[in-house]
């Protein structure tokens, strides 16, 4: 038989911390700030500081108060909850979402969201939940995206005119405010590709062709980090669309994460002994192995196995063995470490700890992704202060 156990009442009225201090990742604000006054000379326009994604898995709420304190003048979001987030934190710079379900546009023109529009349908229902709200005299603001050459998101270009147009119209009723239109580039660090020239000029005509239909936007927007960096050209328009950039990702700047664990155990082991599930690696001398708590459902990617290092005592030490849910193994050599000593897994490199960078190349991806997929389980800490990465 199954007792019921009974859970007095308050039992649980505190901050769950479900890390429990295994792990943080530590987020530094002067990177952030340095990153974005960095690109914002190297541009020639103002920054929309895109936060999406919680910021790069860094803290959507206080990067985006480091960026507006730092001059960024707009923030950008994939979703409307993620507008609302910022929205509810008191931040109040203009925000612009532009992945998004049309029916939830009520509540994100109550909160002075723009709204992106890639079609007539999406433009409609935008155009109503305006018309039906504050007595229909505020109008939605809106940003028409052109889909130059991606193929992802946008109007299609054939669809193009008959957008601008029926945007036009309702301009003039006043159900929305074309306040912005926007494209995004493929090759953005590329200035000399192909697919650039094309998008480049796809971009010029849908511009003309919107200000014939009577449009006159406030921002118009092209560049992302790459093109900010590599192709001054795609700047010199009203506004710069940086996220990979605040974060580090791209050249000459400085990492802002710094991903840290402690070792939990330690033993001694003899050559020829298999580690972990399947025992995919064995070891080929009498080591130390050490136990470290971050595994896959931290961020650490199960790709890893056999081909990461961190830094431990000052030292690279490889991971052997697969990858866990929870925890990886480390191969420290002859020379025991301690348990508590500090392990690294990426940072800005400055001790000689491996990279964001260094783990996608490990795993072949690109460091959004591993900045993206370190886990709920891992503490953020956020300084502003010189310990930042101590």
């Amino acid at each position: 038989m199954t007792t019921a156990i009974e859970i007095p009442t308050g039992a649980y009225d505190f901050d769950l911390d479900i890390g429990d201090g295994l792990a943080e990742a530590v987020i530094d604000h002067r990177a952030v700030a340095a990153n974005l006054r960095a690109l914002g000379a190297q541009a020639s326009a103002p920054i929309m500081a895109v936060v999406k994604a919680d910021a790069f898995g860094h803290g959507a709420v206080p990067v985006a108060r480091t960026c507006v304190a730092a001059g960024a003048r707009w923030l950008g979001v994939t979703r409307i909850g993620e507008a609302l987030a910022l929205r509810g934190a008191g931040i109040t710079v203009p925000i612009l979402a532009w992945l998004h379900d049309a029916s939830r546009a009520a509540t994100a023109l109550a909160h002075g969201i723009d709204l992106a529009v890639s079609g007539a349908t999406d433009l409609a229902a935008i155009a109503r939940a305006a018309e039906m709200s504050d007595g229909g005299t505020r109008p939605a603001r809106i940003h028409l995206e052109l889909d130059t050459g991606m193929h992802r998101s946008g109007c299609p270009g054939e669809d193009w005119v008959r957008l601008v147009r029926a945007a036009a119209e309702l301009s003039r009723a006043g159900s929305v405010q074309v306040v912005g239109i926007w494209s995004h580039l493929s090759h953005g660090g590329e200035p000399g590709a192909i697919a650039t020239h094309r998008q480049l000029l796809m971009f010029r005509i849908g511009l003309d062709l919107a200000r014939r239909a009577g449009l006159r936007p406030a921002v118009v927007h092209l560049a992302n980090t790459a093109a900010v960096q590599a192709n001054p050209v795609v700047t010199r328009h009203d506004l710069v669309r940086v996220g990979a950039g605040l974060f580090g990702i791209g050249d000459g700047l400085r990492p802002a994460m710094t991903l840290r664990s402690h070792v939990v155990q330690v033993r001694h082991v003899q050559a020829g002994r298999g580690v972990g599930y399947d025992h995919v690696q064995r070891t080929t001398r009498d080591t130390h192995l050490a136990l470290v708590p971050l595994g896959y459902a931290d961020g650490i990617p199960r790709a890893a196995t056999g081909r990461a290092e961190v830094l431990v005592r000052g030292r690279r030490a490889p991971l052997i063995g697969q990858v866990s849910m929870d925890q990886v193994v480390i191969d420290v050599g002859r020379d025991p470490v301690a348990v508590g000593d500090e392990v690294i897994a990426f940072g800005p490199g400055d001790r000689g700890e491996p990279t964001a960078r260094d783990w996608a190349q490990w795993t072949g991806t690109n460091e959004h992704e591993i900045y993206t997929g370190i886990g709920s389980r891992v503490a953020r800490r956020h300084v502003t202060a010189p310990e930042a990465a101590a």
